[in-house]
């Protein structure tokens, strides 16, 4: 169980590094849409800060096989999401984002809840299921991936609207998150089957199973939709978000899919059970968009500032002394105006 635990803490600085890498990376990207998905996908290729920031996470996920194979779900949610800590210490130093005091409040609670849930395992006590009835993980699949991908859609309807109040991402978390969810009862699924004879057994094992089909889908769907999301969310809320929603999901519903059971005794019944509930209470009482800018900015953007300046210039064209201008050396006149009385041309001499 032990090798575990180290693989989980692994796991968790590789996810923190590449989700910086790729935000940097963002940043200097043109603007995505997950509606044009083949582009994206060109747009991020050509980035060699995000391509370092992927394989990142590519070795995150390779270090979670093993933490599946080792650890019960519940315990491995736990110790993933205490990796929130790093990720909003490499968001603050690295990228400059500042969470509000709130977010801190409630990041800080979620971490409590989730500290909660590990303080729950038992080594003695812990099952940790290898297999799963294709039919229960599919059932339990298929409806969350379409709630995701809907979610995903309202949320960027919500966006386009003009006028609105800028969102903190919250939405877009949570639909990345059940996908990632789905992702992770996959990869739980697919680390119980590389127990075939030789690389033969085990991938016939796999495709004869859902689990890699699930896990092409996810990964298509998340990488397009993540990306869109994290380039116009900070990433120091939008993560913990995404990563709170992802190890609830896969704890609540990957136990009894996985034949798991829940601890017997009284008090790791019920910081488990506890630990989940505050954890969601808490991400449902998240501010769902960004405070308004002080009052004291009145920072005026350029064409703004363009329209101000035309607007103090006088209709006629004559200065106060009464005298005659050249309306062409003042800036705010449109483009490609003369002068109102151009000078005259010598003529030829009669």
């Amino acid at each position: 169980m032990w090798w575990g635990v180290g693989a989980a803490l692994v796991a968790n600085v590789l996810y923190s590094v590449g989700f910086v890498l790729e935000k940097r990376a963002l940043g200097a990207l043109p603007a995505l849409s997950a509606g044009r998905p083949v582009r994206v996908v060109v747009t991020l290729a050509t980035s060699p800060l995000w391509l370092a920031g992927s394989l990142a996470l590519a070795a995150g996920f390779a270090a979670q096989l093993v933490v599946y194979r080792t650890l019960p779900i519940a315990a491995a949610q736990g110790i993933f999401v205490s990796g929130l800590v790093l990720l909003l210490l490499l968001s603050s130093a690295v990228l400059g984002e500042r969470p509000t005091g709130r977010e801190r409040h409630a990041l800080g609670a979620v971490l409590v809840a989730l500290l909660m849930v590990v303080a729950s395992v038992r080594e003695e006590g812990e099952v940790v299921g290898a297999e799963a009835p294709w039919g229960l993980v599919l059932l339990v699949s298929v409806p969350t991936l379409v709630t995701g991908v809907a979610l995903y859609a309202q949320v960027e309807r919500r966006a386009r609207r003009r006028h609105r109040v800028p969102t903190t991402g919250i939405g877009y978390g949570v639909a990345v998150g059940l996908l990632y969810g789905v992702s992770s009862l996959a990869v739980k699924g697919a680390a119980g089957r590389l127990t075939g004879d030789g690389a033969g057994g085990v991938a016939r094992a796999l495709l004869g199973s859902p689990y890699p089909y699930l896990l092409l889908f996810t990964a298509g769907a998340g990488l397009v939709m993540s990306q869109t999301a994290l380039q116009r969310c900070r990433a120091s809320l939008i993560v913990p978000v995404c990563t709170t929603v992802t190890a609830l999901f896969t704890a609540v519903v990957g136990t009894p899919v996985f034949g798991e059971r829940l601890p017997d005794d009284p008090l790791p019944l019920f910081l488990r059970v506890a630990g989940t509930a505050l954890a969601l209470s808490v991400l449902l009482a998240m501010p769902r968009h960004d405070p308004p800018p002080p009052a004291g900015d009145t920072a005026v953007p350029p064409r703004a500032a363009d329209r101000r300046t035309r607007s103090f210039i006088p209709a006629n064209d004559e200065d106060s002394h009464g005298h005659r201008r050249d309306p062409a050396a003042h800036p705010g006149l449109p483009p490609r105006q003369g002068p109102a009385h151009p000078a005259r041309r010598p003529g030829r001499a009669l």
